[in-house]
């Protein structure tokens, strides 16, 4: 189909029965959908999450190719991202043949270990109430649909283990990530399974609402006020779909170098090449946004005491109610379980020279905010999924929250550092560990946990730790 038969074609809207057509002339652009898994990631094929005999691959490419239909019998020109294509080359495929209205969904089955855990989510780039809004009217038209399918929201790709989604942040279309719900949970599987179509239909009218709310093109870019550490910046950004843009000279002014980092979104306007401004993030540099001044808030990181971030043996920067807070916020019934665990963590680590900030992280990583729900009770007070001496499968058990923090803070300096303890040996598989093998948090990957990326996700737990307290 022709983008200029697109702009004659008509589309259901959401609500009517099947047979029944409003008719609506929309200029809109085209429709990307990925299936997220299948093709291969580093040399094997990627299944995504595995359970009860399927795959979140084969479910997810089966909803894609329900959802292509539907959106095409409504006239809308949908391009399907190939199976056996890696994530890499998904988002070259999109890049390559994007245009500026143009919209990209990539469809996802989500897995937890605990089997309650239930419900769809849609991510958008951090900072983008244009996004967060589309991202909501997907999850509307959806669990419209399927009103037994809980809604957990829609949320900024800054929340998710890794701090940010590559889908969500190396497009040019404007995108979404959508996860449709548990694999591993059994009321979200036959939902997955055996209402594929009211799914598809649920999601085709949330997309012709995202088309609609995007219109047609833009000519020209607005233009953003720039803030570094509360100061006005004298060049100013760019709007783009939502999207704060900065002069790259600016990067280079704040210290960080993208001359080798071909990812991160740059754009030509007026003779300027801007870069978007969220993706600095990685660079340990805070990024915000006020809608009301149209600024984007930038803050260097750690203001207080310049630097890296990811030594493990290192002093910590927050307070002691700051670390309360950010437990608070994130969940309130486990502060008041554990009241004295901010304070645990920086007396322990303090005494053997760890950074609190980063073991309390860890914690918050681990235990999800001490809501536990894995292979470990709260009552072990193991805070850390430490392994006992014998490798039982229950992990290891402690007899009081200090000494749970105790082991722990233990367990990294055995990771980071050669100096001897200071306290008492209570980490049960302290002596096993190969000392200093991993003095920064990227070094804990593949060792403390099996997932190659687990130092990330306590990075970006820090990151989100450092800016609840105004340090990033």
């Amino acid at each position: 189909m022709s983008r200029d038969s697109n702009k004659q074609s008509s589309y259901i809207i959401g609500g009517l029965k099947t047979g029944q057509h409003q008719a609506i002339q929309l200029g809109m652009g085209r429709i990307f959908i990925s299936a997220a898994h299948g093709g291969k990631e580093n040399g094997l094929l990627d299944p995504g999450a595995v359970v009860a005999g399927t795959t979140e691959a084969r479910e997810m490419i089966l909803m894609r190719d329900l959802l292509v239909a539907e959106l095409r019998s409504r006239g809308s020109e949908v391009l399907a991202v190939p199976d056996d294509l890696s994530f890499q080359q998904t988002l070259d495929w999109i890049n390559f043949r994007g245009q500026a209205d143009d919209i990209a969904l990539e469809i996802h089955a989500d897995s937890a270990n605990n089997p309650l855990v239930r419900g769809c989510s849609a991510f958008y780039i951090a900072n983008n109430e244009p996004r967060r809004t589309h991202a909501e009217l997907l999850l509307l038209a959806l669990t419209k649909r399927l009103p037994k399918l809980p809604n957990r929201g829609a949320k900024p790709d800054t929340s998710t283990g890794f701090g940010n989604l590559a889908f969500c942040r190396q497009l040019k279309t404007p995108s979404i990530l959508l996860q449709i719900g548990y694999l591993t949970n059994t009321d979200d599987r036959f939902i997955i399974q055996n209402q594929r179509r009211d799914i598809v239909l649920g999601l085709a009218d949330g997309m012709v609402a995202w088309l609609q709310a995007i219109g047609g093109p833009t000519i020209t870019y607005p233009s953003i006020s720039i803030e570094i550490n509360s100061q006005n910046y004298g060049e100013q950004g760019i709007l783009v779909s939502g999207n704060a843009y900065i002069p790259i000279d600016l990067s280079d002014r704040l210290g960080v170098d993208l001359t080798q980092v071909p990812t991160v979104r740059r754009l030509s306007y007026r003779n300027v090449v801007f870069v978007k401004a969220i993706e600095l993030k990685d660079y340990n540099l805070s990024v915000g946004w006020n809608s009301n001044t149209r600024t984007v808030l930038i803050k260097t990181i750690l203001k207080i005491c310049p630097g890296s971030i990811d030594y493990i043996m290192d002093h910590g920067k927050t307070t002691e109610l700051q670390l309360q807070l950010f437990l608070k916020n994130n969940n309130a019934a486990g502060s008041s379980q554990y009241p004295d665990i901010a304070s645990l963590y920086r007396e322990e680590a303090a005494i053997e020279g760890v950074d609190y900030d980063i073991a309390f992280s860890q914690m918050c990583l681990e235990t999800n905010f001490l809501r536990f729900g894995g292979a470990i009770a709260p009552s072990q007070n193991n805070f850390a999924s430490l392994g006992a001496a014998g490798s039982g499968p229950e992990g290891a058990s402690f007899t009081s929250a200090r000494l749970g923090v105790q082991a722990h803070i233990q367990h990294l300096k055995a990771y980071a550092s050669i100096l001897p303890l200071v306290q008492r040996e209570v980490d049960p598989r302290f002596q096993f560990i190969p000392r200093g093998i991993a003095p920064l948090i990227g070094n804990l990957s593949g060792r403390w946990n099996i997932d190659p990326s687990y130092g990330d996700k306590i990075l970006a737990m820090l990151r989100r730790l450092y800016e609840s307290s105004g340090l990033l």
